[in-house]
């Protein structure tokens, strides 16, 4: 179980290094490199677009991925979607910029975006299928949440990575510097799949199909059964994901470009806060199978809500210990709704549609929140004159979306389907 546990979270984390590496890079270079020509608050709204277009095909690939992972098995789409995941991301690393090929550049960027967005669709439902369907009764949260850490120990890496790149360049750091994090993600890919190779498929997903076969359009019956399911899925994941990738992605952006401050701080605090989030994470998927998803989820969700207002007020002290802290509270803070995520989506559907529909249902909260949190959050600065309330009142908004779709689900942990969920609470054929 533990080797399980570990190939679920370093395949995730290299997925999520790949995904958020273009997050930190499109909040700090590519508005320069691949959208030089325009005024520079339309530059850097362009280029945190090029972010939100990895979440529009996150839903395709997720049912796509998906669709695969319920007929033929987990293991397989897991090894796939590393693999391209990750040459896509060496692939960026390798991309002329616009001073080389003109208006190709941004054009074949986000090309390689959207297929990496694909991939990454497919990959967040099964990793965390692995690791939830192979864990004994009872402790379905806890080994869970250790394919959830791939998210900030990717963080970790990715934004690890961008500081040692930018001590490394120096002032070439915009000529050569930032391609070296990119060409880094093959390394990262070869140890994910050495990890990923080793464990063998999901033990309830090959009973279930032993025992009642596959459904053929595994999607249509989620739809058709579980959409309510889906949408509220969808709801709770939309809050977290607007909260933390505008804490990841536009905070960078904001503190840079709007407070002046250093590249280094920021980086420096998104690492303290990513390792504070992954010790929570830990933490709160623990005590969700001691108490219950719902009160743990329903207080991260308020989290999301009391912080947003704090959380910028910090950063705008512009002082490093305060401007830490505030990532360490943000990161810390969202744990309580993030932790738990792998189980809690695990035990909304049954077991031969269940890779289906945790992919679609958590992929289209990521591309309604996080997607567009970023460009909306630049946005909103524009139009408050600077000011970062009107980020704060539209955090507020997803943490209170994200608390009335947990409380309208209920306790997932009583649901007929919670039962099918590990390998010896798998019910026998009658």
């Amino acid at each position: 179980m533990r080797r399980v546990a570990l190939a679920s979270s370093a395949g995730n984390a290299v997925e999520l290094y790949d995904f958020l590496l273009y997050g930190t890079a499109s909040a700090l270079v590519f508005d320069k490199l691949f959208f030089p020509s325009f005024d520079p608050r339309i530059g850097v709204l362009l280029s945190l677009a090029t972010f939100g277009a990895g979440f529009l095909a996150r839903p395709l690939g997720g049912v796509v991925i998906g669709h695969f992972g319920d007929r033929i098995g987990r293991r397989s789409m897991l090894v796939l979607t590393l693999t391209v995941t990750g040459v896509c991301t060496a692939l960026i690393g390798l991309l002329p910029t616009y001073a080389s090929i003109g208006v190709a550049a941004p054009v074949l960027l986000v090309l390689l975006r959207v297929v990496q967005g694909f991939f990454l669709g497919g990959e967040q439902g099964g990793a965390t299928l692995m690791a939830v369907e192979h864990a004994p009764p009872g402790r379905s949260g806890w080994y869970g949440s250790w394919t959830f850490l791939g998210s900030p120990v990717g963080l970790l890496l990715a934004n690890g990575a961008m500081a040692a790149a930018t001590a490394v360049s120096g002032p070439a750091f915009l000529a050569w510097g930032w391609r070296l994090p990119f060409l880094f993600s093959l390394v990262l890919v070869a140890v994910g799949l050495y990890v990923r190779l080793s464990v063998e498929e999901s033990p309830v997903f090959r009973r279930a199909r032993a025992e009642r076969g596959t459904v053929r359009v595994p999607v249509v019956e989620v739809l058709r059964r579980s959409w309510r399911s889906v949408l509220l899925g969808a709801g709770v994941n939309l809050g977290f994901n607007m909260f933390i990738f505008v804490v990841v992605t536009f905070a960078v952006s904001y503190g840079t470009r709007q407070l002046g401050l250093p590249r280094q701080l920021l980086l420096t605090a998104s690492l303290v806060g990513a390792f504070a989030q992954a010790l929570a994470i830990l933490v709160f998927a623990r005590l969700s199978d001691r108490v219950g998803r719902l009160p743990v989820m329903l207080g991260g969700s308020v989290f999301l809500a009391a912080v947003a207002f704090p959380f910028f007020a910090l950063l705008e002290t512009e002082r490093t210990g305060l401007v830490v802290l505030a990532m360490v509270l943000a990161f810390t803070g969202s744990a309580a709704l993030f932790g738990p995520m792998p189980a809690y989506y695990a035990e909304l559907f049954g077991t031969r549609v269940r890779y289906s529909g945790v992919s679609l249902s958590y992929q289209l909260g990521a591309v309604l929140g996080g997607g567009v949190s970023p460009v909306v959050a630049a946005w909103l600065v524009g139009w408050a004159g600077g000011g970062s309330w009107a980020v704060s009142l539209y955090l507020v908004g997803g943490g209170a979306v994200s608390a009335l779709c947990v409380l309208a689900i209920g306790e997932t942990m009583r649901r007929p389907e919670a039962s099918a969920v590990t390998p010896a609470a798998e019910p026998t054929r009658p």
